[in-house]
């Protein structure tokens, strides 16, 4: 009999140059003493930053602990074999007060020969967004790498870089290869896979508090972008109460969004994986084994691969990003 049930983690706090407030005031996540807060990872396997347990039994156990001791029961036999001890997804808040450096991140293959490690795909659900805000995602033509290079050699760039208008509950799916950036205002969940590389294009030339303008990999990224042009960058889909809405599949994750205002059961058991529930709007009680784990905005829940069947409980209505790997 497996002792593992719903796991919720503490939250790892992240001080950065663009970061604001929205985690503490519109999320209601306190960060103590930092100046601002960037992002919050709220479930993680990257090395440097592995999650630890905040709830029941395995409270101040690492995520990386669990998965070396309970391997498939935790993650399912097929994400197992995959990835072994890693936790394959990486789920962020994320609050934009300032414009993100526009960048881009390298898929598993150039990720693998330069830094041993997973790519970067990764999507966005808006969360709120202040009126005006926008985001950088692919380009506005198609390109050949020279062209991109004599465009960025010559201070114009953002020339030929796509802007979307944003409202909150905008979705945007971003393979590895596709430059972008988070625009000021936003407040964003992101799921992603476990990686922490980025190459970062251009910063507006920006200086921390030192004086100091951020490190470019400008070099490094011109093999990492995808210059194709795209029709679509925005993901579409149609918003459907008390139903779950398929939002992203990629070989990484599959996400859905579950807008519900009455309670709802879940069966997971045809799933060969965990599940994470992000929490992006409203409150809940997940109920599984005759326990019940309340959960709020701006909180996450991950479902072991045998918590496979879950009552969802609500008073007032919860929005939840579901996802997994199939």
């Amino acid at each position: 009999m497996s002792a593992l049930y719903p796991l919720k983690f503490k939250t790892i706090y992240k001080d950065k140059i663009w970061g604001g407030h929205k985690i503490n005031t519109y999320l209601h996540k306190d960060f103590g003493d930092l100046p601002n807060c960037g992002e919050t990872w709220e479930i993680s396997g990257v090395k440097s930053d592995v999650s630890v347990v905040d709830n029941g039994e395995l409270e101040g156990r690492s995520l990386a602990d669990l998965l070396e001791q309970y391997k498939d029961e935790l993650v399912g036999k097929k994400v197992y074999e995959h990835f072994g001890n890693i936790f394959p997804l990486l789920v962020k808040f994320i609050d934009a007060n300032e414009d993100l450096s526009i960048q881009v991140h390298p898929d598993d293959k150039l990720a693998k020969e330069r830094h041993n490690s997973f790519g970067k795909t990764e999507m966005w659900y808006v969360i709120e967004a202040d009126p005006g805000s926008t985001l950088i995602a692919g380009f506005n033509k198609e390109l050949t790498q020279q062209e991109y290079l004599d465009t960025f050699n010559s201070g114009r760039l953002t020339d030929v870089l796509n802007k979307e208008d944003v409202k909150a509950g905008d979705v945007f799916f971003l393979p590895a290869g596709r430059v972008h950036t988070i625009g000021k205002g936003l407040l964003i969940a992101e799921i992603q896979q476990t990686s922490d590389i980025t190459y970062r294009i251009y910063d507006f030339d920006r200086v921390d508090d030192k004086g100091n303008k951020r490190e470019l990999h400008v070099e490094e990224a011109l093999a990492a972008i995808d210059y194709k042009h795209y029709p679509e960058y925005k993901t579409k889909y149609t918003p459907e109460k008390d139903k779950t809405v398929h939002l992203v599949t990629c070989p990484y994750f599959t996400t859905n969004l579950l807008d519900f205002d009455k309670g709802v059961s879940k069966d997971y058991s045809n799933l060969d994986s965990f599940v994470i529930h992000v929490c992006v709007e409203g409150t809940y009680t997940l109920k599984y084994n005759n326990q019940s784990y309340s959960v709020k905005m701006g909180e996450c829940i991950l479902l072991p691969k045998v918590v496979d069947h879950v009552e969802l409980e609500t008073t007032g209505g919860f929005k939840i990003l579901e996802s997994y790997i199939e």
